[in-house]
């Protein structure tokens, strides 16, 4: 028998199992692809029907060697069930920046809108998609980090299990479809039992670690609703912190579309 008649049942069955093992490797990618995202359905789906919010907050931000500055603020938030919610953010102090207004129209399957009014400029300024990576108000929070959690923003990964602060977690990766955002991909720690976050690492263009930020003292409200009332944004490239403390938030105000109007944003109050 001649040595290339020979080498034909083995590259035949070479053949074969490399395809085996690519088919094997692509159901395993597919499957956790569908985990990845019937996870976040399931968060998404847990956080329905709260209509609106009113909160009062400060934000403290610290530079790498931990001097800090902080600012009042209060948010209003609207629910939008067939599309991304609507948010407006008023800083009251200190006096550098009172009168500054932010408004967020998150959307689902299009670009996010944002506006914001600068008091000394005295004029509405659209932040554009492509100046969505920049830092909002100076903090480690970027613009699009303002925005709601839409499932339709993200293509998904389940990539394993955690514990974190004792609780059980899914780890879930999440890529964003927005081709100008600032991230590659972000990991999301989601707890087993209550489907809502604790950990977010944020990677860069690079693929490299930036930011991670990290939710606590989360509290019940209407039987339903778990929000947490102190999140930490960490960058791991320059030191410097972002803390939002949320210091008291309310249910059902009774807000209207009418409250989100961006032709009123330099008369928010």
């Amino acid at each position: 028998m001649s040595s290339s008649k020979a080498l034909l049942p083995l590259t035949s069955g070479l053949a074969t199992l490399l395809t085996l093992i690519f088919v094997s490797f692509a159901v395993q990618a597919q499957d956790s692809g569908q985990r990845g995202l019937d996870i976040a359905i399931e968060r998404k789906q847990r956080d329905v029907g709260w209509q609106d919010t009113v909160a009062d907050m400060t934000m403290v931000l610290r530079n790498s060697q931990g001097q800090q500055s902080e600012r009042k603020m209060r948010t209003k938030a609207l629910e939008i069930l067939d599309d991304g919610d609507k948010t407006l953010t008023i800083f009251d102090e200190p006096r550098d920046v009172k009168g500054t207004a932010f408004l967020n129209f998150s959307h689902a399957k299009v670009p996010d809108e944002q506006w914001i009014f600068l008091p000394a400029l005295k004029r509405v300024k659209r932040i554009s998609s492509r100046n969505k990576s920049g830092p909002f108000m100076g903090s480690e929070f970027a613009y699009e980090d303002m925005t709601t959690f839409e499932i339709e923003k993200f293509a998904f990964q389940y990539v394993g299990d955690d514990v974190f602060r004792d609780r059980d977690m899914y780890i879930v990766e999440q890529y964003p479809a927005d081709e100008f955002s600032g991230y590659t991909r972000q990991k999301v720690w989601i707890d087993k039992e209550r489907y809502i976050p604790y950990k977010i690492e944020f990677y860069d263009r690079k693929n490299s670690l930036l930011k991670v930020l990290e939710f606590s003292e989360y509290k019940l409200y209407l039987g339903k609703y778990w929000r947490s009332l102190r999140a930490e944004m960490f960058n791991e490239q320059n030191g410097k912190s972002t803390e939002l403390i949320t210091h008291s938030i309310e249910f059902k105000t009774g807000l209207e579309d009418g409250d989100f109007d961006k032709n009123s944003l330099k008369r928010a109050r």
